[in-house]
Formats: structure tokens, sequence, C-alpha cells
């Protein structure tokens, strides 16, 4: 005995899963944080295919490698970008379709809260292959110099944050692991 209520929720549900379905295949959607080369393999030591410009949007095609996203430009072009330099689909182009309807969907079950959409990345990581490929890179050495602090510095921060300092007990050392191998006697002869 299937009533209204019965097919009013079914036909809810539908719409609900095609909403998430449409949702799904925006969440691929990202745009560049800051200017960054397109790469023809993951790493930086790896050719550059062209500049991608902050605030342009690209798709990520679901293939990762450490810490390297493969991406498609809105002309086509697929290459390899450092998952830092992208971020969220704008949130213009996020708000006007999909998310809109989950909201409206999500007030007729007297949710009537609007939710902002979140977005996180992180590394897992290193792999034994990722060590052994690992490149020193100066030029971010460098780049991390130049936005060093000076201890007055630092201070001035934490004043105009209202920032307070406090002491914080340091952990006791561990206990140190007892030798396995026997301690050299003196009186040791040792065989030629």
């Amino acid at each position: 005995m299937r009533g209204p209520l019965w097919h009013a929720l079914a036909r809810a549900l539908v719409v609900w899963g095609l909403c998430g379905a449409a949702a799904l295949a925006q969440a691929q959607e990202a745009t560049v944080k800051r200017a960054t080369a397109l790469r023809a393999a993951p790493g930086d030591q790896s050719a550059s295919l062209g500049e991608l410009a902050p605030a342009s949007a690209v798709a990520r095609t679901g293939e990762r490698q450490g810490s390297w996203v493969k991406v498609r430009t809105a002309q086509g072009t697929a290459g390899w970008v450092h998952m830092f330099d992208l971020g969220a689909q704008p949130a213009a182009a996020a708000g006007n379709s999909t998310a809109g309807g989950l909201r409206s969907l999500g007030g007729l079950f007297g949710g009537g809260s609007t939710t902002t959409a979140t977005s996180t990345v992180g590394i897992r990581g290193l792999s034994a292959e990722d060590i052994a490929n690992a490149q020193p890179n100066p030029a971010a050495v460098q780049e991390a110099e130049k936005m060093r602090l000076s201890a007055d510095q630092a201070r001035q921060f934490a004043g105009s944050a209202a920032l307070h300092a406090r002491s914080i007990e340091p952990l006791p050392e561990p206990p140190r692991p007892a030798s396995t191998t026997p301690a050299a006697t003196p009186d040791a002869t040792y065989a030629n």
C-alpha cells in the first residue's frame, strides 16, 4: 500500500540523487590559486606545457601521483599541477547551480539552514619512490627565507593579533633503549 506520501518521498529522493550526481561532477572542477606551470609529468623538473593564470578554471582528471594532480584546461590541454596550487571551484560558479538546489532540497526536510561547501587537501605521506626521486629545490628554500621574520617582527604581529606569550613545560625525555650489544671490556683479546 503506497500512498501519496511515499510517492512524494520517492520523487524527492530521485531529485536529490540527481542533484548529488551533478554536485559530484562539479566537485572535479578546481581553480588555480596562483600562477603556475602546467607540467607534462608530475614534478618541478618536468617540461612546462604553458602557464596557468591565477583564478583560471581547470578540471581534475582523477589521476594523482604524490602531491601532483592531473588536470585539463578549458582549452583541453591535460597536464600536472601541484595540489597546493589548486583551490575549490569559484564560489560564484558553485553557488548558481547545484549547491543552490541542494540547499533548497534541504529546506524541504526541515533543515532550513544554508551550508557552505568545504574542501581540504592533504598529503598522505611519501612513498619509497617519492623519497628515492626527491631532489633539492634551492629556489624554494630562498622563497621560504624571504618570509622569515625577526623575533621583534613576530612580537609585533603577536601584539597586533592580541596573542599572549605562555610558558609551556617541555615534555620529559623518553627513556633510552637498553643496549643489546655487550660492552667491550679492556682485557678482551682479538684473534688475528
